[in-house]
């Protein structure tokens, strides 16, 4: 049979993501049909009738036949919602709805969105939110946002039109073609943007009917089930309930789920395995869910749907796990199949900690998705321990920037707070995905600063330089001279034109006023412990810094950028000086 695609709904925090599913159930609640609005345990499924219903005859002009039964929207919003509902490394969720305010644009949650969407493949609609909040909006009461523009002012319609070609220019940078939805011509090659208001409720018509017509267009196939067979699912959260007790809740996508099924699962340690003691739906659309009395038992579920499953044995399960029905002993080499790569790791790099294998799949794609390509050695869910400071502390010598512990919606245990203290080793924590990583790469911007300056004021440059006069002879010679190209430090040693060593100079001076550094066109004093003039050193002759061949190698790769082309060119004078006083 063919099921319900898996609707999403992202976006940044304030763009109306919850607004927008709200005013999808109270439209289909409103439509008063036989079929109505039916909740399920995080997702509420809005039969194909009610849609008709809601759409009028937009869906009819698609000239489509519908066969998907309806649609199962996600009832959490946001990106753990949807990284949580993964399957062979991608998302249980058919289709995203990404919701933009149309009067602010791309916010930050909105670019981690789509860079999230991106990874995992998942075609999405641009829901261009808060149409209201346009100055000189008219509230028509209409469900259709092309009515609304017909008694709009002509100042709305050109407004719009600015605005959602901002937003095709921002998706442009992402690499996805994207036209208002009634211009797209082509569905597979564009995203369509719907503009709408989640609070009045206009444009919400077009919005399903763009959902159903893609989900009814290109993903058929993908929708066909046998509703016969072994139910898998995916865990969107784990909950204790009084009087139920652990609880997870499941987005069953494939096949029917059983009383007295045993279901298989990933926890910390491996598989865990748990026969199902009841299966539940909510009684109402009532959010009553505080216990056992909220819902409905069921003798069985069938796909796609939520239910809240109640088993022994759900203490360690993982929220973003699959999960699915044991029918042979293939059931761990399945499990893990489906987490796939998840928790592969580097032999270098950061340690993730996070709260659901969904969040740890999403922060790994996006941290290996960035221009940096950053490593990590070990991804684990839970609070982050003193052993993940000491892992972290071992990866210092190594690399600092690896030394290095994001924490995503976990918390700290107690002794590894002070052993953080103590060890130096940073931990960043946060509950937004792209705060996390963009504070990491601040981290690693200031390592990296930190450390070129570092091997920078160690560097010794090259230089040339003149004798022009001698104020001491010897112990220590203090010469007069000019810096002829680049520059001098005291601690530098310098050679004659001959490659013959000096010594090293001890310190420089202008009228008595000690110097850190002298450039070209400087003329100063210069102190030098053994040579005597007269001797090693003359009037006019002239001297040259010693550069080692590890400086050698910095100046003409990594740190070029740090000498220009006269200084070059110097760095290879002195370099065949050195070569021709070996041979």
């Amino acid at each position: 049979m063919i099921r319900q695609p898996i609707i999403a709904v992202m976006g940044h925090v304030d763009h109306g993501k919850t607004s927008l599913l709200d005013r999808i159930r109270n439209s289909t609640v409103a439509a008063k049909e036989a079929g109505g609005i039916t909740q399920h345990i995080g997702a509420s499924e809005i039969p194909i009738e009610t849609i008709n219903d809601i759409c009028g005859p937009l869906l009819k002009a698609t000239n489509m036949k519908i066969t998907i039964p309806g649609l199962l929207f996600i009832d959490t919003p946001g990106h753990e919602a949807f990284t949580n509902l993964r399957v062979r490394g991608g998302s249980v969720a058919d289709i995203a709805i990404l919701v933009v305010d149309i009067t602010k644009g791309f916010e930050p949650q909105t670019i981690e969105a789509v860079e999230i969407l991106k990874q995992y493949k998942t075609p999405f609609i641009i829901a261009a939110n808060k149409v209201d909040l346009l100055t000189g909006w008219h509230n028509t009461k209409s469900k259709s946002i092309v009515e609304a523009l017909k008694q709009q002012n002509s100042y709305i319609a050109s407004e719009i039109d600015s605005r959602i070609y901002e937003l095709i220019g921002k998706l442009s940078e992402f690499d996805f073609n994207s036209e208002l939805f009634n211009r797209v011509k082509d569905f597979q090659k564009e995203l369509a943007i719907v503009p709408l208001s989640a609070k009045t409720g206009e444009g919400i018509a077009e919005l399903l009917m763009v959902v159903t017509g893609l989900a009814q267009r290109y993903l058929e196939e993908k929708l066909k089930i046998e509703i016969k067979g072994p139910g898998k699912g995916s865990i969107l959260e784990k909950k204790e309930i009084k009087g139920l007790g652990i609880t997870i809740d499941v987005i069953l996508y494939d096949g029917t789920l059983h009383i007295n099924d045993t279901i298989a699962f990933a926890t910390p340690d491996g598989i865990g395995t748990a026969k199902i003691k009841a299966l539940l739906k909510p009684k109402s659309v009532s959010k009553n869910m505080d216990s056992g009395s909220g819902f409905n038992y069921v003798d069985f579920v069938s796909a796609a749907s939520g239910v809240k499953i109640s088993c022994t044995g759900l203490d360690d399960a993982i929220p973003g796990s699959p999960v699915m029905q044991v029918t042979d002993s293939n059931y761990s080499n399945e499990i893990k199949s489906e987490i796939g790569e998840v928790f592969k790791t580097d032999n270098t790099g950061i340690i993730l900690k996070a709260d659901t294998i969904g969040s740890i799949d999403a922060i790994s794609k996006l941290l290996k998705s960035a221009d940096e390509n950053f490593k990590i050695s070990k991804k684990e869910i839970g609070k982050v321990t003193k052993r993940d400071i000491m892992d972290a502390f071992a990866m210092y010598a190594k690399d600092p920037t690896s030394a290095v512990i994001l924490a995503f919606n976990v918390g700290l245990e107690n002794d590894a707070v002070d052993s953080s203290d103590t060890s130096g080793v940073k931990i960043i924590q946060s509950n937004i995905i792209y705060k996390l990583i963009d504070d990491y790469k601040l981290f690693v911007e200031q390592q990296q600063r930190s450390s070129s300056q570092k091997i920078e004021d160690r560097i010794v440059f090259p230089a040339s330089i003149e004798v022009i006069a001698c104020f001491r002879a010897s112990h220590p010679l203090i010469i007069g001279i000019s810096v002829m190209n680049g520059r001098i430090k005291p601690g530098y040693r310098l050679i004659t034109d001959q490659g013959i060593p000096l010594g090293k100079i001890k310190g420089l001076q202008n009228e008595k006023t000690p110097l850190q550094i002298a450039k070209k066109g400087d003329q100063i004093a210069l102190s030098i412990e053994g040579p005597t003039f007269g001797r090693q050193v003359k009037e006019r002759q002239m001297l040259y810094v010693d550069v080692t061949e590890e400086d050698y190698k910095l100046l003409t790769k990594d740190f070029s950028h740090l000498i220009n082309d006269d200084e070059r060119k110097l760095l290879e004078q002195i370099r065949e000086i050195k070569q021709k006083a070996r041979e």
